[in-house]
């Protein structure tokens, strides 16, 4: 299952984190997030052990939102040694989240 991110742990699973990390920002009104999520819940299964993948609700979350500029939802962005290294705006297919996971791995 993806990892909720919350102000509490996303200096620590996030930012910190030796592995590639996938977040998907996300609102529960959100029609694209919904197509997104499942595909999110999905890499998280497939890539257990070598990404951290997770999810920000930028209602419940807007500081993490603001701080990588998070202006459309659903938006990715992919960290690595806490930096964001690629990012995918709008509903994507998963192949293309596949393609952007396993260039970064």
């Amino acid at each position: 299952m993806a990892l909720e991110f919350t102000a509490d742990n996303f200096e620590e699973l996030a930012k910190k984190s030796d592995k590639v990390v996938m977040v998907d920002f996300w609102a529960a009104w959100c029609g694209p997030c919904r197509m997104v999520g499942p595909i999110v819940e999905e890499l998280s299964k497939e890539y257990e052990g070598k990404a951290v993948i997770g999810k920000v609700d930028v209602d419940a979350h807007g500081a993490i939102s603001m701080e990588y500029g998070v202006r459309n939802i659903p938006t990715i962005i992919f960290l690595k040694n806490g930096e964001v290294v690629d990012k995918s705006v709008g509903a994507v297919p998963k192949a293309q989240l596949v393609e952007k996971l396993e260039a970064l791995l």
